[in-house]
């Protein structure tokens, strides 16, 4: 059962890949799931794929291998590479991106019978043994003490990551069209003075707007955005200097210290395409 839902930041205003498919959301599996607590399962889109704004009435928790998967909600978006889940609790209106060749996995949870609790949308560190029960829950051959057996454990290693890596819309409508524009194109380069003549404020304006809504700078904003695009493009093997170029930076030397700046860690060093990362997870910044 998926419950639609509006969103007055529509996933429409994020630049969608040539040949996206657009769906209407991940559902859960039919049927009672009772007594299990866990229903996983798993699919290989094979195509760059959006779903729109959603809802379930059950927890969920969607990971990704071999790609990345972006997560709005609200006026937030998370960016999940691979090694990561997203944590989503039941009733949490969201929308995603997955990129071409990423592997999709879903667990959903019953949530009178789940043990755990986050305060909302939670990035959650995927190991290798924690993918490999849920995985295991995606069998249909368990019998009812394995799976209760298996279920215990998830629910004993399933724990967030260190840090949270979100990016906070803005939601001001004196600098929303700068953030729409980025978020369609994150190589636009264009700066503050021109921004504001366009917009006819002060460049000032634009800069106390952007650190009430976001807590960040209009470049350290655009910035964070990059680098959620350039995980992105990294997952799906786009080298440094392709990276680099696509998201508007003179040379990849700028890039990197850009990327180092807000990861910790250089592009290099961080291997997105890994089914589990301990470096990003040591890495990942709030904003």
């Amino acid at each position: 059962m998926v419950a639609p839902a509006h969103d007055d930041l529509g996933l429409g205003s994020w630049r969608r890949d040539p040949g996206t498919v657009v769906r209407q959301a991940v559902s859960v599996p039919a049927g009672d799931p009772a007594p299990l607590v866990i229903i996983a399962e798993s699919e290989v889109p094979g195509v760059a794929t959006e779903w729109s704004p959603h809802s379930h009435p059950m927890h969920e928790l969607v990971w990704v291998r071999g790609g990345t998967l972006t997560s709005r909600i609200g006026n937030r978006i998370f960016t999940v590479p691979a090694g990561f889940g997203m944590w989503l609790p039941a009733g949490v209106v969201h929308g995603g991106r997955l990129t071409a060749a990423a592997e999709l996995h879903d667990a959903f949870f019953a949530p009178e019978r789940t043990p755990v609790a986050f305060a909302g949308p939670t990035l959650i560190t995927v190991t290798p043994l924690l993918e490999s029960l849920l995985l295991r829950l995606e069998r249909d051959d368990l019998d009812f003490g394995a799976r209760a057996r298996t279920e215990a454990v998830v629910f004993d290693v399933l724990d967030p990551a260190e840090r949270q890596f979100a990016i906070e819309l803005p939601g001001d409508p004196r600098i929303d069209t700068i953030a729409e524009a980025l978020l369609a194109d994150p190589s636009d380069d264009r700066g503050l003075l021109e921004w504001a003549a366009q917009l006819g404020v002060s460049d000032r304006t634009i800069t106390r707007a952007f650190r009430s809504a976001t807590g960040l700078s209009f470049a350290q904003w655009r910035q964070a955005l990059r680098v959620h695009e350039a995980l992105a493009l990294l997952s799906e093997g786009v080298d440094v200097r392709g990276v680099s170029e696509r998201l508007g930076y003179s040379q990849p030397s700028t890039f990197i210290a850009a990327f180092r700046r807000v990861m910790k860690v250089t592009p290099g060093a961080l291997d997105v395409r890994n089914p589990v990362s301990p470096v990003l997870g040591a890495g990942l910044p709030t904003s």
